[in-house]
């Protein structure tokens, strides 16, 4: 499946996860998803793509669409970060072949890398396509690139990458939403058509999580079983499951986090959570047990990595909340099975 196709299935299950009937959607943007999962899908037009871009804006009532897209955004649903972790062991090295990798996502920006001793930089500039596009779906557009970048570098080392700096062009859109997920306070004045990433130079060599991307693939394919055997998603405990599962590559988040990504607030999403008799932390542990248990039972990675992934600072918590749930320690599980 070609990378562009592979981007609108993705927007298309974001906005089913935001509450989006896909055929309504399908309708609005003049895209069948049917289309889309054929062996070789055609190119979508570029009014294809705006009208996407700016329906799921919409429909969901959100005019951080974009953003909110790529902070939820998954290596499962883009094949394109999947090259990156079967070809390339470090940070430098996949920054390096997205830059290479991106015109087969859009023709609206180039991505540049600039390396030094004290950090290396990312440079998002605007093509003739890019200038001429409608102000808001390149927004939208931007906005999930420059947060899927931060987003899956976090995942792909499963570590919290720091910004050094972020600039963006004269008066560009420049929201609190995007200091909370590009992690800065504020964005320098950057030159006319380009949007930059500083990372510090001590991130380049970096290994990526892992190099079996074998592996990967299957821990990632496990979690697209889980999620398909949610209920039909309808109440909010069941979005929230669907969305936890989604991302759970990178670790579940903050009760805080994940309301914003719902464009509410964590006090409203606890009570509507509330309303249905749940709370986040129990759809939250009910997901953290299922992964923990398919982790475990693959045995692929260290107790205390399946503890990060699964959003504990500390093993002893998790080994307690695995405790609570099964009766028996992780290394027990591991070594014995279940009970």
């Amino acid at each position: 499946m070609n990378p562009q196709a592979q981007l609108a299935l993705a927007l298309f299950a974001y906005a089913a996860q935001r509450g989006v009937a896909p055929a309504r959607l399908e309708k609005l943007a003049g895209v069948r998803v049917a289309e889309l999962q054929a062996p070789a899908p055609g190119p979508l037009s570029a009014k294809q793509w705006q009208d996407l871009w700016l329906n799921a804006a919409h429909l969901t009532q959100d005019p951080l669409f974009g953003l909110r897209f790529g902070e939820a955004a998954t290596p499962a649903a883009l094949g394109i970060v999947g090259q990156l972790i079967q070809s390339c062991p470090t940070v430098g090295a996949a920054v390096t072949q997205a830059a290479a990798l991106l015109p087969l996502l859009t023709d609206y920006l180039r991505l540049e890398v600039q390396r030094s001793a004290q950090a290396f930089t990312l440079r998002f500039r605007l093509t003739a396509a890019g200038q001429a596009a409608p102000p808001e779906v390149f927004g939208h557009l931007i906005d999930f690139l420059l947060m899927l970048v931060v987003h899956e570098l976090d995942g792909l080392v499963l570590a919290r990458l720091e910004l050094r700096a972020v600039a963006y062009p004269p008066a560009a859109r420049w929201l609190p939403d995007h200091g909370r997920t590009l992690r800065a306070a504020s964005a320098r004045e950057g030159q006319p058509g380009e949007y930059v990433l500083e990372f510090g130079g001590n991130y380049w060599d970096v290994p990526i999580l892992t190099g079996n991307y074998e592996l990967q693939a299957a821990l990632l394919r496990k979690v697209d079983e889980l999620r398909a055997a949610q209920p039909a998603v309808g109440q909010l405990r069941d979005k929230v499951a669907g969305h936890l599962l989604a991302n759970s590559y990178l670790g579940l988040p903050s009760v805080e986090k994940l309301a914003a990504n719902f464009n509410t607030s964590a006090r409203s999403l606890q009570r509507q959570l509330r309303a249905e008799g749940t709370s986040y932390q129990d759809v939250a542990d009910a997901v953290r047990k299922t992964l923990a248990l398919h982790y475990l039972q693959a045995r692929a990675h260290p107790l205390k990595e399946v503890s990060y992934m699964l959003g504990y600072n500390e093993f002893s918590a998790f080994s307690r909340a695995f405790k609570r749930w099964t009766g028996s320690s992780p290394a027990r599980y591991r070594t014995a099975g279940p009970a």
